[in-house]
């Protein structure tokens, strides 16, 4: 069935012309009508940096398929909106792509703000959901996978060995976080690990989004003389801090270990001095040099010149997408719980970040996670932990014994 007029019409002012191009092998297909994907990514505003890559990799993804001869026979059709860091347009739009666009599956979010405004209008009107963000874990609904790392998989492994880096065990440490569930709840995990592995926690401080001036804290911190300070700061303005801690001259006295930095490209923004031994711990760096991780970051930056960092968010969104396209193919359907019971059957994809393989109980992922420190304004990988579990949310979710639940969980820590 060809688009109709009102269809060419909304397409043409959701997404670029280019992702509308159709591969020869499809064009004799054309009659059939295209699958259509939506995606809810920041593409302006301070998560612009995180939201652009995670755009270009679901064109990717699509074009991909498409070159391949489609999905069930039939072209794949992006439908995107810009929800420009703002949480009122995300609920905007999640409310378009499931009740007027009608798209078969939905990618997107960012924030964990983000994902939670969004998440039950999904569940409401039963479009099938994909959330490929690290965050703070406990996420336990049916309707929804979760493609990004959690605590259990980086964080866990990023304390202790921040702690011990410096031959010398860090005893004292001091925690920054965005102002909101994701900073609130991974500090909850940094506490704890820092504990785990015979620290303290001297003091925890949290800011809005908005904040740019960091004065009062990094004096606050320099009265409290911590040996190593752990920061979930979040977007653009937040890296305002590095720059400042610098001017104070603490770089080169208290050694920096993020679960965040990176992720609005902050290697790239700042300069090495400002950012050189920060360390990272995530499920994806553009640096791996893996054929599949070198193959994909190629055909990103060919397909977008200029593209900010590639970090876990584009990489996963790509796999999550993929997850998603071999669902489909095993259930033969794009009827949502078709393609949920076919993903429950543990499905896996082999993507840039390694095997990443769907667990049923938690509908989140295993997947390989990596540790790094910048190096030069690009990160150097010292560790890679293959085949981690997201077992800080299987201690409170089990989709098999409970498959209606769809709350998050604060994860008792």
């Amino acid at each position: 069935m060809a688009l109709s007029r009102r269809d060419l019409l909304r397409t043409a002012s959701a997404v670029p012309l280019s992702t509308l191009a159709m591969p020869a092998l499809l064009r004799s297909a054309k009659a059939e009508t295209p699958i259509l994907v939506g995606s809810l990514h920041d593409q302006s505003g301070p998560l612009a940096a995180s939201g652009t890559p995670m755009v270009e990799s679901l064109k990717l993804g699509i074009e991909e398929v498409n070159a391949a001869g489609g999905l069930l026979g039939r072209p794949l059709q992006l439908v995107h909106y810009d929800t420009q860091s703002n949480i009122q347009m995300y609920s905007q739009y999640a409310q378009q792509l499931a009740v007027r666009d009608k798209v078969a599956v939905i990618h997107g979010g960012i924030t964990s703000a983000s994902r939670e405004a969004i998440r039950p209008t999904f569940n409401r009107f039963k479009v099938l959901y994909f959330y490929n963000v690290l965050y703070e874990g406990g996420v336990c609904d049916r309707n929804t996978f979760c493609t990004g790392t959690t605590p259990a998989q980086t964080v866990e492994k990023l304390v202790p060995f921040a702690m011990t880096k410096g031959g010398k065990p860090a005893k004292k440490v001091y925690v920054i976080a965005a102002d909101y569930n994701y900073g609130q709840i991974t500090a909850k995990w940094m506490q704890k690990y820092v504990k785990d592995n015979g620290g303290e926690t001297v003091a925890v401080d949290f800011f809005p989004l908005d904040v740019t001036n960091f004065g009062p804290t990094i004096s606050k911190i320099q009265a409290a003389k911590p040996d190593l300070l752990l920061s979930a700061l979040v977007g653009g303005n937040h890296t305002a801090f590095y720059r400042q801690w610098t001017s104070a001259g603490m770089k080169d006295q208290i050694p920096i270990a993020s679960t965040t930095f990176g992720l609005v490209n902050e290697p790239t923004t700042l300069n090495a001095a400002e950012s050189d031994g920060i360390l990272g711990a995530y499920g994806y760096f553009e640096e791996l040099t893996t054929p599949a991780s070198t193959s994909y970051v190629a055909k990103l930056k060919k397909q977008s010149p200029g593209i900010p960092y590639i970090s876990e968010l584009a990489a996963a969104t790509y796999e999550g997408f993929y997850l998603w396209v071999e669902g489909v193919k095993t259930a033969k359907s794009i009827d949502r719980m078709a393609v949920t019971e076919a993903l429950e059957t543990g499905l896996s994809f082999d993507g840039p970040t390694g095997k990443v393989t769907i667990d049923h109980a938690t509908h989140h992922v295993t997947r390989n996670a990596y540790l790094a420190a910048v190096k030069d304004r690009k990160w150097d990988v010292r560790e890679t932990y293959p085949d981690a579990k997201p077992q800080d949310t299987a201690a409170v979710c089990n989709l098999v014994k409970n498959p209606r639940d769809n709350k998050q969980y604060e994860i008792s820590i």
